[in-house]
C-alpha cells in the first residue's frame, strides 16, 4: 500500500512542477492540484517581507493562496527551463510522513529593476487529501539574491 501512496503522490507533485514550466491561472492550478484547504508557505526573512511580501507568511484557503500568486508575480518574473525539475525519480517520497521533497532551478527578474539571476530552490509538499492533492507547499528559495535585485 506504501509503495502504490509513494507512486501516487510521485505522480501528483511531479504533475503540478511540469505545469509550473507554463503555468495556468493561480486559480486553475490550485483548483487541479490542491487540496480544499491549501496552504503556501515561502520562507524566509521576515524582514524581507518590506520588499518580498510573499516570504515568510503562511498563506491558507485558495483565496489566500492566489494572494501569494499575485504577490510574488507582482515583485519578480519566473521563468523555469525544461529541465526545471527532475524526471519522476528525482522526486523523494517520505510516504509515512506523507511529504514529497524535490529540487529545482529557475530565472527569476525583479520587475522593478530588471535585475536577474539563477537558483536552485526546494520545494516541499505535504498534507495530501485522499485523493492525492496537495494540502501544503514549502519553497525555500534565495531570498538575499531577491532581495538585493528588487533593490530599495
Amino acid at each position: 500500500m506504501a509503495s502504490s501512496r509513494s507512486t501516487s503522490l510521485r505522480e501528483a507533485t511531479h504533475s503540478f512542477c511540469s505545469a509550473l514550466l507554463s503555468p495556468p491561472p493561480p486559480s486553475d492550478l490550485l483548483s487541479k492540484y490542491f487540496s480544499s484547504t491549501p496552504k503556501i508557505t515561502e520562507h524566509g526573512p521576515e524582514w524581507a517581507r518590506s520588499r518580498l511580501p510573499f516570504l515568510a507568511k503562511t498563506f491558507s484557503g485558495k483565496q489566500g493562496c492566489e494572494e501569494y500568486f499575485q504577490l510574488m508575480s507582482g515583485v519578480l518574473d519566473m521563468s523555469l527551463p525544461s529541465d526545471a525539475f527532475p524526471g519522476k525519480e528525482g522526486f523523494i517520497v517520505d510516504a509515512e510522513a506523507n511529504a514529497v521533497t524535490v529540487v529545482g532551478k529557475g530565472r527569476f527578474a525583479s520587475k522593478k529593476t530588471g535585475k536577474a539571476w539563477d537558483e536552485q530552490f526546494i520545494h516541499r509538499f505535504s498534507e495530501f487529501d485522499e485523493q492525492g492533492k496537495i494540502g501544503h507547499w514549502e519553497i525555500w528559495a534565495d531570498p538575499l539574491s531577491a532581495w538585493e535585485a528588487v533593490g530599495p
